[in-house]
């Protein structure tokens, strides 16, 4: 990682120096490395910051040194932490701190009231910046504490703002057993106004019981120690601590949503390519009209025009009569119809043409094509068309290939997460993006074709170099080869090791080029091949030959048994696609309204995001049905990508349908 290699590259191609390890191990522990240098950096300015204070002790100093978390840490630099005139520095000002220490030696004397009140402030103080007594108190947190909501003060019950948050108006349950869709639901009913949130135990005894045994005096001092330790809990530590606990929270509810966004994009991107056919894409609409373009093989545009089926009679014959005239003249094989406002009875009129070819109609996901419709990249491709052409190109070549189209979109705008915009931002685009070189790299990207989007997705690449890679395409030709990478000026060594093996070059003459083969294996690849008295290209296409091959006399230091059976499965099959092979899907022909779904139907559907409480399936009626975690099998279900992935075709029974709301549930369960 100090070297600059990628996650990607790391687990790939360097498997014996990580014993290994997956992309998601390897991501692991580079934000720990991250978290670790932040905290030695941390860790620095406070013993500076104590040292200028001339108040360092060698004791202090070893704990410093030791502590292995910033809450050690800042629980440590407390009581030295330049602060605000407090109660307790008024009453040291006042001379008080000589008997706030004859008190917590256990004397007693005679003093008045305002002195008492000044030494509880002191001790209070005092108290709370112990680290062990702060620690005693997150024990107790973390056993007894509770995550409650009530209506915030102020806010009355009629405000139309408290209806989407009804279910927690008197909420309470244990922090362990606090889902993370819940505790964002309540978190996002605070920062709306309309809830009260709280964590924390539901006595106070207990905290401060554990506070008060750390060093109480006996006598009347420890009557005044009782006193300022309660309002110590009260006043300074429990809204300490409850913040914190509420961080922790966040932070784990965060890291879950962030977590199963991130499954779902995986997924999504992953999905299963048609690949490259002629395509006719239409980006349905009523009143507007239907978008309709036409795409060649590598999904450039041919043609738009827009027809209106949903106008007249007279309008829907004509756009059946052009439909039927674009598929034959420009040899569509298959048409992707936008699944937004109109898609369903697009459907129907795609349904009613009667073409003289085999054409399939596929319904795709429009989320985020008016994203891509108006972005920076959609005006640099098409910089003489309306957002309507753009949109539709788009939903044409996600069916030919989903990876290349949805990578020039934000993955926050695909639609396939949970909570997203409550989540922490700075995650969750280090998250996605994570998820998304890890697509790309999976699946590779041929050079001579791909997007600079694409490009700039590939270990090593980035969004700059892309451009030049793209520039020097446009302005030499295709690249005959991977090697020919080395000409694209500002690519120097390093960056050629880390995106060599993600790219593929078809029309190179070395056939390694075509295959996961990193170019530093290709001389070895050449010593296998002479072995059995070949060369590469036949031993690529022989299967016997390959089965002489004697792994072992090919180990080295740098090269062992993970990386060459990684090198004999690519010979077997390279460049293979790990994508699943394109299936057609069809909706129910009798159900394209929510009004025609009846309970007890079984009908097929497509999985359109996965929460942490259960699975949306889009029915084909405008409004998709929750499959609830507890419907999805006869057992008990924990994750929901157990029991079904995203884009999966599959059959739903319906348990229950409510017009009012406009919500379906549905259920696996029972269904053959």
């Amino acid at each position: 990682m100090e070297s600059g290699a990628t996650v990607p590259f790391i687990a790939r191609y360097r498997k014996e120096a990580t014993g290994g390890l997956n992309e998601v191990q390897i991501a692991a522990v580079r934000d720990l490395l991250l978290k670790l240098k932040e905290l030695d950096k941390r860790r620095e300015a406070i013993l500076a910051s104590i040292e200028e204070q001339g108040k360092m002790t060698d004791e202090l100093r070893q704990r410093l040194l030791a502590a292995e978390t910033l809450t050690d840490l800042e629980d440590l630099y407390m009581p030295y932490r330049p602060k605000r005139r407090t109660r307790a520095t008024i009453a040291i000002e006042k001379g008080y701190e000589p008997v706030a220490d004859a008190i917590m030696r256990g004397q007693w004397g005679d003093w008045d009231d305002e002195a008492l009140a000044g030494v509880r402030d002191i001790i209070a103080e005092r108290v709370s910046e112990d680290a062990a007594v702060r620690n005693r108190v997150r024990n107790v947190f973390r056993r007894k504490a509770f995550l409650t909501s009530a209506l915030a003060r102020g806010v009355d019950e009629n405000d139309e703002r408290v209806g989407k948050f009804e279910s927690w108006l008197d909420w309470k349950e244990p922090i362990q057993r606090a889902p993370s869709h819940r505790i964002l639901a309540l978190f996002r009913g605070e920062d709306a106004g309309v809830l009260k949130v709280h964590v924390k135990p539901e006595k106070d005894d207990e905290c401060i019981e554990a506070m008060i045994s750390r060093r109480r005096p006996q006598g009347k001092a420890g009557e005044q120690y009782d006193l300022a330790v309660a309002d110590s809990y009260k006043r300074l530590v429990m809204p300490s601590i409850e913040t914190e606990f509420r961080n922790i929270l966040k932070e784990k509810a965060d890291r879950e949503a962030i977590r199963v966004f991130a499954e779902n994009l995986r997924q999504l991107l992953l999905a299963a390519p048609m690949g490259q056919k002629r395509t006719l894409a239409i980006d349905p609409g009523f009143r507007t009209g239907c978008k309709v373009v036409c795409l060649d093989a590598q999904g450039q545009l041919l043609h738009n025009e827009t027809i209106y089926p949903f106008t007249s009679v007279r309008e829907e014959r004509a756009a059946v009569n052009k439909l039927e005239a674009l598929v034959e003249a420009f040899q569509i094989e298959a048409i992707a119809i936008g699944n937004g406002t109109a898609g369903r009875e697009t459907e129907e009129v795609v349904q009613r043409c009667h073409f003289n070819r085999k054409v399939i109609a596929v319904s795709v996901s429009e989320a985020g094509a008016s994203v891509y419709s108006a972005s920076d990249v959609a005006r640099r491709e098409f910089p003489d068309y309306d957002v309507t052409v753009r949109g539709a190109v788009s939903i044409g070549r996600r069916l030919m290939d989903p990876l290349s189209e949805l990578v020039k979109i934000d993955p926050k705008s695909i639609g396939v997460g949970q909570y997203q915009h409550d989540v922490d931002q700075k995650m969750l685009a280090e998250s996605l993006g994570d998820t998304v070189e890890s697509c790309v790299n999976n699946v590779g990207v041929e050079l001579n074709t791909a997007s600079r989007e694409l490009l700039s997705y590939v270990s090593g690449i980035g969004p700059a170099l892309a451009d030049k890679i793209v520039a020097h395409r446009n302005k030499n030709g295709a690249f005959a080869s991977r090697e020919a990478l080395h000409d694209v000026k500002g690519l120097g060594d390093k960056a050629f090791e880390q995106c060599a093996g993600f790219l593929r070059v078809r029309e190179s003459a070395n056939p390694l080029d075509h295959s996961a083969v990193h170019p530093e294996r290709y001389a070895l690849v050449e010593k296998m091949a002479a072995s059995v008295g070949a060369d590469v290209e036949t031993l690529m296409k022989e299967k016997e030959l390959r089965s002489k091959i004697a792994l072992p006399d090919f180990v080295t230091d740098d090269c062992g048994m993970p990386t060459l059976k990684d090198i004999m499965k690519e010979l077997e099959k390279p460049g293979l696609d790990p994508r699943a092979k394109f299936e057609v899907f069809e909706f129910d022909k009798n159900v394209t309204r929510i009004e025609d779904v009846q309970e007890g139907m079984v009908l097929p559907g497509i999985v359109t995001n996965i929460t942490a409480f259960g699975a949306f399936v889009d029915i084909g009626v405008h409004q998709d049905g929750l499959i609830h975690v507890s419907q999805m099998a006869n057992r008990r279900v924990n994750d929901p990508n157990e029991v079904v992935h995203l884009h999966q075709h599959l059959k739903v029974k319906v348990l229950e349908v409510d017009l009012r709301r406009h919500r379906i549930s549905l259920s696996l369960k029972g269904i053959e």
